[in-house]
């Protein structure tokens, strides 16, 4: 039993020690200034480091720009490489793996070693790798580097340990898989051609082995030349020279043809009784113009020919289509006897593969299906349905069917919610599929045992919500819900109007879903949020809406100087009397198109709609126009189904809103909320005579930032990476004491300088995705999103640093410091929200110090102009990457010591929390309260009063009264979460879900059926009050209700800043978790704040990872690693250990099938194939050694990993070992037993002959 106590004499007990591994991590935790507490808290706290371990789990959905594709037809499971350099191995529905390179090159070719257990990879950096399937996580058991020379192309024959690499030069080299090494057997291109060819044929871009005769290889040059090359007499059988480059090879399974097919859309068909010309070449796709001449098309990528025993052979094909037309889709070919017929594809195709029923060249090959892998899907036809059906995918392929916005993770789901939501989405699916099962049936996967109920929602761009099942380590498609379907379609604008229009005004930016009560809320780009509630039945429903109007008072601006081009800043109302209009359910209200004030920005449908069973919309919050300015976006949200309460923050202030009355009980700006309790001092400021309008930037698309995101996010970090601090002057402002922070004067007499694209951008006060503003004075204040929205991170040298680090005074002109005068890059226009799936860029490392580039980061990657707010406009030369440092450091005072802010900025309202707690210090019973955290690190406390009773809690209203600043922390407040005084997790109120549809019992009248989780229901023996837990981007504190003392606080990080953090539940106890910009995964204990695990788990390169990264409970987390994939992992060591139980078996024993007999004729004249022995050709007695300088071998992984790696590749040498020793034994024993059975058989003739000779001894020959 661990005892904590508040010491009278004011210290607090510290966390012990820092963030174990973590230079970053903050090492202390701090001294609270807050009252002693002379009560006595007793927890026992459960958790230790040994219960946490992180790693990755599962990674979902399609795999990120593939680039190769292979299939095993004996083990039935197929692999998808890509550019990054991953591997996805996929088999029946549960067995899915993936592997990564850790050179990270591209994956340009595969190659299963056919029910062997093992697959070989080409990648890019000219690398063969072999990688072992028979584990539950596939290792790289051989590497061979090739140094002088690059791979084009590999071919591995069936049931060979020789596998064919041919090469850019155009030289084809064998490798041994077993030992992984070269053979000494080349075949040069000089002596693959004639010498009196003076041209080099080009790189090898097929090789293959000849059915008829395996000790022959036919080798396809790109310019056209074809070469079958005996491999025993090294020497070529016959050469072909054909005028167009050539794709790819397909051989008749009886080798004695061959087709080809060109880059002018051709099929060439080749015999090799005449290898003088093609006896037949044709244009699948081509037509023959009015002048007899054929058009042109595109070239044909690859070419398939298959036979079938009881039907015309198969000739698959993509490409070919003619050049007659623009824009046509890819399309795929097959032609099956004279039947053509062509399927257009949604996507380019990357590659296709026929699946037959025998792993033999030399054998029918029958095919049944072709995988076909697009760059953004994979789809498998039927090829035995005349009108080729596709399979239905059981893989979650689909999640980036439209780009994914926000992600939500939630665990220990109630049981009933999965089956009723996929019965919902049951009733939607699509139809047309093939009744045929899934052909890549391979593997073994069962359900574990210790499963619970998951649910992952996820966010797009196009307004659709869709709930995913991810039970089990699997993902599986429950629901889907359109959002837009609540609005009027945007009617198409012209001009200066069309610019303005948001191109995905339905995109997702954060969602709450409450799984007992079934209440779910939707927050949009267009500042809208959408309450729905779950019906089984169908309704006709008017939807309502509620228009809120929480916008800034506008001539709230400063007055910029007669001699000042750029207009200043606008600062947020200290006061605002009119600022905020309530306006009532108006579903019919219209506001001319021209007037762009107090309206939405999308309009609500104002009639009876007809909605389907499932999540039906009931009301509708939108935020409006003011004053020509477009409403600001929503930074939190949080919902309470008990209270019947929704509330909601942006940058201007809050709103709360009765959802069960349809009524707004509270829109008030930030400041507001403070009243008499506000801990700065602000200063006046006198209105503003000009302001320009920078709307037409506000409204920009998601669909503008996909295309250009990568070119402007390179400019962005070659421009940042010059804008790097002097290392010394940080050093020397972090050793200032945070509560002496002096102002200097020069800091209200510089001027500033701003690039000339962005002048017009200055007077803005709307920012769309994140409201950060720059320039700030004194504390220096900022604003930043809530974490599960964050994606502006800084990447320099592993540096990172807050939206909300505050302003150190700068470094005067020395040594000490010197300035920088670069300036920062242009600031493109606005950009109202961003795709998290869009995000495809990776930042390098830079090498270079510093905290400046974080800004100039988001401005070029979110296409967010950054505000400032200058009070004295002044003349002279401004350093923009100077005013960097000075806000990317944090040095802010929390002291009274403080006596004014010289300036002010508008404070986002950054996290939301409904909850049973104690409103004042005075209290004696806990009352439904809203707490309130702001981007300035301060939180507020909001009691409520609520009706108890059914009916008046529908008539009477809820009275809500501000009570002031509870406490105050470094850095922007992310989460709150509740504890009672024995540690135990308070959850929030809810009520329990019931059918708002269902017919109605007269006896039985509806009634609303609360649960309560009060702080004092479990804790009698310890009093009252409970424990508040506040983490914000840079602390976390546990403070005591209802005395508010600070009884733990802890420095989570110094150099970095919290993306996201969660208290979550772990092995029947709750933890903190967070997540650092810096990449760092950090649990700590509560409510001692003890660390417990600080991992370096990735370095955070990617703004996707920021934006979607979400903790649950159970040690699990997730984050979208690519635009098209879902990476789950978990911290949690329970799991880790039982990981391998949970995920499938790859490879599973199964006999190869035997050849079929050919009969005696046919192998006498079709060759003697089977009788070549590769061993006695490419090994090192015959053919020797090859260079040591072509290739450079390369063993299995080192470390740990390695060597279990390694352990368990000499396991499976012994253990095949020990099945070849068992195999010999059991043949010796049959040997002995026929051998013992033909010697009874002999004894047995001859004592029949024996007796057969005594009965015929004394007869006549005649009488025989």
């Amino acid at each position: 039993m661990k005892k904590f106590r508040k010491v009278l004499d004011g210290l607090t007990t510290s966390s012990p020690g820092g963030t174990i591994g973590s230079p970053s991590s903050g090492s202390a935790a701090g001294t609270p200034t807050s009252a002693p507490t002379p009560k006595e808290i007793d927890v026992q706290e459960t958790l230790v480091s040994e219960n946490f371990q992180l790693c990755k789990t599962v990674r979902h959905g399609f795999p990120y720009q593939p680039t190769a594709l292979a299939f095993d037809p004996v083990q039935k499971i197929l692999a998808v490489g890509s550019r990054t350099g991953g591997i996805r191995i996929l088999g029946r529905p549960g067995v899915d793996c993936y592997c990564q390179h850790e050179s990270g090159a591209a994956v340009l070719q595969l190659q299963f070693l056919i029910n062997e257990g093992a697959l070989v990879t080409a990648c890019a950096d000219d690398t063969l790798h072999l990688w072992n399937l028979r584990q539950r996580r596939p290792a790289v058991l051989h590497s061979l580097k090739f140094n002088r020379e690059r791979i084009t192309f590999c071919h591995l024959p069936f049931m060979s340990k020789w596998l064919y690499v041919g090469t850019e030069r155009g030289n084809t080299h064998i490798v041994n898989i077993e030992s992984f090494v070269l053979s000494g057997y080349v075949i040069m291109w000089n002596k693959a051609i004639e010498l009196a060819t003076k041209t080099h044929p080009g790189p090898v871009v097929h090789l293959s082995d000849s059915p008829k005769d395996e000790g022959k290889l036919l080798i396809g040059f790109e310019s056209g030349t074809i070469v079958q090359w005996d491999l025993r007499g090294k020497k070529a059988d016959f050469r072909i020279y054909y005028d167009e480059a050539i794709h790819s090879v397909s051989w008749h399974h009886e080798g004695k043809q061959f087709m080809c097919s060109h880059s002018d859309g051709s099929l060439s068909m080749w015999n090799l009784r005449n290898t003088t010309k093609p006896f037949q070449v044709t244009f699948p796709h081509g037509k023959i113009q009015k002048d007899g001449r054929k058009e042109s098309c595109k070239p044909i990528l690859k070419v398939e020919f298959k036979t079938s025993r009881n039907s015309e052979p198969f000739v698959i094909f993509s490409g070919g289509l003619s050049y007659d037309k623009a824009g046509r889709r890819p399309t795929l070919t097959i032609m099956h006897g004279k039947a053509i017929t062509v399927l257009e594809m949604d996507h380019p195709i990357v590659e296709f593969m026929a699946l037959c029923e025998t792993p033999y060249n030399n054998e029918v090959q029958e095919p049944y299906a072709v995988v076909v892998l697009l760059e953004k899907d994979l789809i498998v036809v039927d090829l035995t349905q005349s009108n080729f059906p596709v399979f239905e995918n059981p893989y979650p392929m689909d999640i980036h069917e439209s780009p994914v916005t926000c992600t939500a993770y939630f665990a220990d789901c109630p049981p009933d919610i999965i089956p009723i939501l996929y019965s919902m989405g049951a009733k939607h699916k699509k139809t047309g599929y093939s009744h045929k099962e899934w052909p890549v049936a391979g593997g073994l996967w069962t359900l574990g045992s210790n499963t619970y109920p998951e649910i992952i929602l996820t966010g797009h761009a196009d307004g659709s919500i869709k709930f995913w099942d991810a039970s089990a380590i699997t993902l599986q498609m429950l629901y889907k819900l359109k959002t837009s379907k609540a609005f009027e379609k945007p009617k198409p604008a012209e001009g200066r109007a069309a610019e303005m229009v948001e191109e995905d005004p339905f995109a997702v930016q954060m969602v709450s879903w409450c799984p007992h009560s079934r209440i779910f809320c939707v927050v949009g780009i267009s500042a809208h949020i959408i309450l729905y509630r779950f019906s089984k039945y169908e309704a006709n429903a008017q939807i309502v809406s509620l228009e809120v109007r929480l916008q800034c008072e506008t001539e709230d601006m400063v007055t910029p100087s007669e001699s000042e081009n750029h207009p200043c800043f606008s600062e947020a109302g200290s006061r605002s009397p009119q600022a905020h209009h309530q306006h009532p359910a108006s579903p019919g209200s219209a506001t001319p198109e021209g007037n762009r004030d107090s309206v939405p920005c999308i309009k609500v449908k104002d009639r009876m709609v007809r909605v389907p069973p499932g999540y039906q919309a009931e009301l509708v919050i939108q935020l409006l126009w003011a004053d020509g300015e477009p409403p600001q976006q929503i930074t939190s949200l949080d919902i309470n189904s008990a209270y019947g309460l929704l509330a909601l923050g942006n940058c201007n202030g809050l709103a709360v809103v009765d959802y069960l009355q349809k009524t707004i009980l509270l829109c008030a700006s930030t400041l507001d909320l403070y009243g008499a309790a506000d801990p700065y001092q602000r200063l006046t400021r006198s209105p503003r005579r000009n302001r320009q309008s920078t709307s037409e930037f506000c409204m920009r698309g998601l669909s503008n930032f996909y295309s250009d995101s990568k070119k402007r996010i390179r400019t962005s970090y070659q421009s940042l990476t010059e804008l790097s601090d002097n290392q010394q002057s940080v050093d020397m402002e972090r050793s200032k004491s945070p509560t002496s922070v002096h102002y200097p004067t020069s800091l209200h007499n510089e001027p500033r300088i701003h690039p000339e694209p962005v002048a017009s951008l200055r007077a803005s006060h709307c920012s769309p995705v994140f409201y950060l503003l720059d320039n700030v004075k004194g504390p220096g204040r900022k604003l930043s999103l809530p974490t599960d929205l964050k994606t502006d991170l800084d990447h320099v040298n592993g540096h990172c640093t807050s939206p909300t680090s505050q302003a150190k005074p700068r470094v005067p002109m020395g040594p000490e410091g010197p300035r920088l005068t670069r300036r920062g890059p242009g600031r493109p226009p606005f950009r109202k929200a961003q795709s998290a799936a869009c995000m495809e860029v990776s930042l390098p490392v830079s090498h270079t110090e510093g905290y400046a580039s974080r800004r100039a980061m988001l401005q070029q990657f979110h296409g967010v102009t950054m505000y400032s707010h200058d009070e004295h406009p002044t003349s002279a030369p401004y350093c923009w990457s100077e005013r960097e440092s000075r806000e990317n450091s944090f040095s802010r005072s929390r002291s009274s010591s403080v006596c004014s802010i010289d300036r002010d900025t508008k404070e986002a309202v950054t996290t939301l929390q409904f909850g049973e707690s104690y409103g004042r210090k005075g209290d004696a019973m806990p009352t439904p309260c809203l707490w309130v955290g702001t981007s300035l690190g301060v939180v507020l406390l909001i009691p409520m009063s609520i009706p108890t009773d059914q009916e008046e809690r529908m008539d009477e209203p809820v009275t809500i009264g501000p009570s002031g600043t509870v406490l105050m922390l470094k850095g922007s407040v992310l989460r709150f979460s509740f504890l009672d005084c024995t540690g135990a997790l308070i959850q929030s109120p809810h009520e329990v879900w019931r059918d708002p549809n269902a017919p109605e019992d007269p006896e039985r009248p509806r009634r609303r059926k609360l649960v309560n989780f009060s702080p004092s229901s479990s804790q009698d023996n310890c009093g009252e009050g409970h424990l508040a837990v506040v983490c914000s981007e840079k602390q976390a504190k546990v403070v005591l209700m209802p005395s508010q003392s600070c009884l733990f606080v802890h420095n989570i990080t110094e150099s970095s800043f919290v993306l996201r953090a969660d208290v979550v539940s772990l092995c029947s106890s709750v933890c903190l978790a967070c997540f650092c910009a810096n990449g760092h995964v950090m649990t700590l204990s509560l409510p001692s704040l003890r660390p417990l695990m600080d991992v370096n788990y990735l370095p955070l390169t990617d703004m996707r990872i920021a934006r979607t990264f979400c903790f649950t409970n159970g040690g699990q987390a997730l984050y979208l690693s690519s635009p098209t994939e879902i990476q789950r992992i978990t911290y949690s060591q329970e799991m880790c250990d039982n990981l391998q139980e949970m995920l499938g078996e790859l490879f599973t024993p199964i006999e190869t099938p035997e050849a079929q007999n050919r009969g005696f004729l046919k192998g006498f004249f079709g060759g003697n194939s089977h009788n070549f022995d590769r061993e006695e050709l490419f090994g090192e007695a015959s053919a020797g050694k090859a260079s040591r300088s072509l290739a450079q071998h390369i063993p299995g992984q080192v470390g740990m990993e390695g060597m279990k790696v390694a352990a368990s590749g000499v396991m499976g040498d012994l253990a095949r070992a020990r099945v070849a020793l068992d195999e010999r034994g059991q043949r010796l024993g049959e040997l002995e037993d026929r051998t013992a059975l033909m010697m009874t058989s002999a004894e047995t003739f001859s004592k029949h002959a024996h007796e057969l000779m005594l009965k015929c001894k004394d007869k006549k020959w005649y009488q025989l």
